[in-house]
C-alpha cells in the first residue's frame, strides 16, 4: 500500500492498456517522466509504418505505441530470466527498460523513409543517441546505464543483445504488432512463447532453450513474410520511394530559388546546407513530424514545378504510379520506352524523373553476423541452422532481392 506521502510515486506507476499486449506496466518512475517528455510525446505524431496504411488501411499505428510495446516485452523478458536464476538487478532493470523505450525516440517524420534527406545521411539511432545523452543531462546521469546498453557496450552482452539482436524485444514487437494492424496473420508470431524460451549461458550471452527452436524458425519465417508481404510490398515500397522524391525535389527547387510553402521547422530543413548537427537543429527536428510533411504535400500538389506536383498528388489523392515487380533488374530499353511514353503523355522531356527501379534486398536470418543459439540441458551451445532439429533456418540464410520498376500509370492508355 501506498501512503499519502507516496501520491507522486503513486500517480507515476501506471497501467496503460495496449490493443497487441493488454494491460502494461510501468513499474519505475523514470519511465514515466521520459513517457511524459516532449521528445518521446513527438512519437505520437510519427507513423510505425510510413504509408503503409495506402495499402492496409489499419496501419495507422504510431512509434509511440511500438515504444511502450518493446517497453513492456523487454520487462517480461526480464522477469523471465530472473526465474531461470539470472541476477538481475534494480538499476539493470531500469537501464535495460529505459533502453528500448527510448530506442527509437530519434526516428524523423514517416520513419525511415526521409532520414537521409533531412538529416544528411544520420541514421535514426544516431539521432536517439544525440537525444539520449541530452535526456541525461536533464535527468542528472539517471540515464547513463540506458545509453551504455543501447550503444551495446554493457558488459553483460544479453542485455544488448535484448535490445538489439536478430531476436531482439524490437523486431518482437513490431512483428506482432505490425501484423495485428495491418490484418496480415503470418507476422502474427507468439512473443510470450519465444521470451518464455530465452535463457543466458555461462558466456553471458542470450540464448533460447533448444525446445523453442520450433517457435524461433516461426519468428524468423514469419519476419521474411511480412517484409515481402508487407513492408516490401511493391505499393509500400513505391510509396516510401515517393516521399524520399518529393522531398529531394523540394530541396533541389528550393536550391534553385523557388519559394515553396511549408512549416517552419520543415522550411528550415528543406533550406539547411550540409553540415554537423547542430543545437539548433537538435531543437527543430524534435519538433517535426509526420503532420509537417503531410501538409507541405498537400500544399505542393498545386506547384508550379510539374514532378513535385505529379508526384504530391500520386500520394495525397492515392493514385500512385504503377509498378511491375521482378526478380531481376529490368531491361534498359524497357526503361527508355517507358520515359519516352511519359514525355509524350504529359508533354515534358524530363519523363525521367517520373521512371524508376526500386531495388529491395532482404536477409531473413544471418548467420554469421549475430547467429542465435540454442542451450542444451546439458549445457552444449548450437548455432540454430546447424541444429539437426532446425526445419526452415538453413533455407533462410541467404539474400534475396526484388526489383520494382514504376512508371506513370496513365501511359498504359498509349499503348491501347
Amino acid at each position: 500500500m501506498f501512503t499519502n506521502t507516496d501520491v507522486s510515486m503513486q500517480n507515476k506507476l501506471k497501467i496503460i492498456n495496449d490493443p497487441v499486449h493488454g494491460f502494461i506496466k510501468i513499474p519505475h518512475e523514470i519511465l514515466f517522466d521520459i513517457i511524459e517528455h516532449p521528445y518521446f510525446q513527438r512519437l505520437r505524431r510519427i507513423g510505425q509504418t510510413g504509408l503503409l496504411n495506402l495499402i492496409f488501411p489499419g496501419a495507422t499505428h504510431t512509434r509511440f505505441h511500438h515504444a511502450l510495446g518493446a517497453m513492456h516485452l523487454m520487462f517480461t523478458a526480464l522477469e523471465t530470466l530472473k526465474q531461470k536464476g539470472v541476477k538481475i538487478s534494480e538499476e539493470e532493470e531500469k537501464g535495460a527498460m529505459l533502453a528500448i523505450l527510448m530506442h527509437d525516440i530519434g526516428h524523423g517524420p514517416f520513419s525511415h523513409a526521409l532520414e537521409s534527406m533531412l538529416m544528411d545521411d544520420w541514421h535514426h539511432e544516431n539521432l536517439s543517441l544525440l537525444l539520449m545523452n541530452k535526456l541525461n543531462e536533464e535527468f542528472e546521469g539517471q540515464l547513463s546505464m540506458a545509453i551504455e546498453m543501447f550503444q551495446g557496450k554493457y558488459h553483460r552482452k544479453f542485455f544488448n543483445q535484448l535490445i538489439s539482436s536478430q531476436l531482439d524485444v524490437d523486431r518482437l514487437d513490431y512483428l506482432k504488432r505490425d501484423s495485428f494492424f495491418t490484418g496480415v496473420s503470418e507476422g502474427n508470431i507468439n512473443t510470450q512463447r519465444i521470451i518464455s524460451m530465452m535463457n543466458v549461458c555461462d558466456e553471458g550471452e542470450l540464448v533460447i532453450d533448444a525446445k523453442g527452436i520450433y517457435s524461433i524458425e516461426n519468428f524468423l519465417t514469419a519476419r521474411m513474410f511480412m517484409y515481402w508481404q508487407v513492408y516490401y510490398h511493391k505499393t509500400s515500397a513505391l510509396a516510401e520511394f515517393l516521399l524520399v522524391k518529393i522531398l529531394e525535389r523540394a530541396k533541389y527547387l528550393i536550391s534553385q530559388g523557388a519559394e515553396l510553402p511549408a512549416t517552419d521547422n520543415l522550411k528550415y530543413f528543406l533550406y539547411r546546407e550540409k553540415s554537423a548537427a547542430t543545437d539548433e537543429d537538435i531543437e527543430r527536428f524534435t519538433k517535426l513530424d509526420d503532420n509537417d510533411v503531410i501538409q507541405a504535400m498537400k500544399e505542393w500538389q498545386n506547384s508550379d514545378d510539374f514532378v513535385l506536383s505529379y508526384w504530391c498528388q500520386c500520394v495525397i489523392q492515392r493514385n500512385l504510379p504503377k509498378t511491375i515487380i521482378s526478380s531481376h533488374p529490368f531491361d534498359q530499353e524497357i526503361i527508355k520506352e517507358k520515359i519516352k511514353k511519359s514525355n509524350e503523355l504529359f508533354g515534358i522531356d524530363n519523363g525521367n524523373e517520373l521512371v524508376h527501379e526500386i531495388k529491395r534486398k532482404l536477409f531473413p536470418y544471418h548467420a554469421e553476423k549475430q547467429p542465435i543459439y540454442l542451450l542444451h540441458k546439458n549445457g552444449r551451445r548450437t548455432r540454430l541452422h546447424e541444429s539437426e532439429d532446425q526445419l526452415l533456418s538453413g533455407l533462410i540464410v541467404n539474400k534475396t532481392t526484388r526489383y520494382i520498376l514504376m512508371f506513370p500509370r496513365d501511359i498504359s492508355r498509349l499503348d491501347s
